[in-house]
């Protein structure tokens, strides 16, 4: 997708309510050209059409999270600590933009067909996650696990599932109140478990399956 003109990336933003409540298919060019104010024929000129609106939209969306994301795993913290960062960082940026969350949910499996956003997501989320889990082993905050891109997805998936449960919801009044407390959860989960002490021990002792 080539780069939108500022105006017009801002301007398309008023297309993501619009799709959020009637979903891609329940919405015509002619529909967001009047919510954002847009003539359709410069959405056509710069988009080819409606999915490439939703695609925009997502793309965006994923941009803001990578950003956030970065900056909470580059400072000097342990990897645990710039974890806790990374999940809060995430779910701040789902809570100021509910509408395109839930857009994302009202077509989340046309938007996982996109092979673009794939690649985005990778980047903006998987890769960092990641690599805070090779980070965590060595700098003993986080012990090893056996498949680091398989772990990183559930905790992606983690944070997406609060994050679009809240934007279903609707716009909050305190969206950091939100954010940390379901950062606590999601947190709470990852790193400790639902087991308690005891049966962590009992886990850990364990003998090798065969």
């Amino acid at each position: 997708m080539r780069k939108l003109p500022a105006k017009l990336a801002s301007q398309l933003y008023g297309a993501a309510e619009l799709i959020a409540e009637r979903g891609l298919d329940g919405t015509k060019i002619e529909d967001i050209a009047e919510a954002t104010g847009i003539p359709k024929a410069t959405i056509y000129y710069h988009l080819d059409g409606k999915n490439a609106v939703l695609e925009f939209l997502l793309s965006d969306l994923l941009d803001m999270i990578a950003g956030a994301v970065g900056v909470a795993v580059s400072s000097d913290a342990d990897a645990r600590t710039r974890l806790e960062a990374a999940v809060a960082a995430q779910l701040e940026v789902m809570l100021e933009h509910p509408y395109l969350c839930r857009a994302l949910v009202g077509d989340l499996g046309r938007a996982t067909r996109l092979p673009d956003l794939a690649l985005a997501l990778r980047a903006a989320f998987y890769e960092p996650i990641e690599q805070l889990l090779t980070d965590g082993v060595a700098d003993g905050s986080l012990r090893e696990v056996a498949d680091p891109s398989v772990v990183a997805l559930s905790v992606f998936g983690a944070i997406t599932v609060a994050g679009l449960s809240a934007a279903v919801e609707g716009p909050s009044p305190d969206k950091t109140a939100d954010a940390a407390r379901f950062s606590s959860a999601i947190c709470g989960l990852i790193l400790d478990g639902l087991a308690t002490a005891d049966d962590n021990m009992v886990v850990a002792d364990a003998p090798p399956r065969p």
